[in-house]
């Protein structure tokens, strides 16, 4: 694929997940078959469930940062990306933590944010369409 595409956290989550194959090998497809994006937040996410929740050591969670950092561009979230996130807030009326990501992920020059969390099927700014890979 040429497009870009954006990951939710969910979706890098799944990824290290050994209790939901199906949807981790969907998130593993979609790391490797696309130019994916994810953000400074997402990852944030990512070490805070897996090791909350999975039980990783954080030896294990840093591993785990490393690798989604190679297997993915990585988006610094800024000032800009926060101000941008309250415009959108303001508009579509989603929480300001979604927001982030939709404003990193447009940031990006995504084209597509794969979420399980967000409405399947929605466009943002008409540049932006979220996908539920697990439907």
């Amino acid at each position: 694929m040429n497009d870009n595409v954006f990951l939710d956290s969910n979706i890098l989550v799944y990824s290290y997940s050994n209790s939901e194959i199906q949807k981790q090998e969907i998130a593993r497809q979609l790391i490797a078959d696309n130019n994916s994006f994810i953000s400074t937040q997402v990852l944030q996410e990512l070490c805070n469930i897996i090791t909350r929740k999975f039980n990783f050591t954080y030896e294990q969670a840093a591993i785990a940062i490393k690798e989604s950092c190679q297997n993915n561009c990585l988006h610094i979230n800024s000032a800009d990306t926060l101000i941008y996130a309250c415009q959108i807030a303001r508009k579509y009326s989603f929480s300001l933590y979604d927001c982030l990501i939709i404003s990193a992920a447009l940031e990006s020059h995504c084209s597509i944010l794969y979420s399980e969390d967000l409405q399947h099927g929605q466009a943002i700014e008409g540049k932006l369409t979220i996908k539920n890979p697990f439907r």
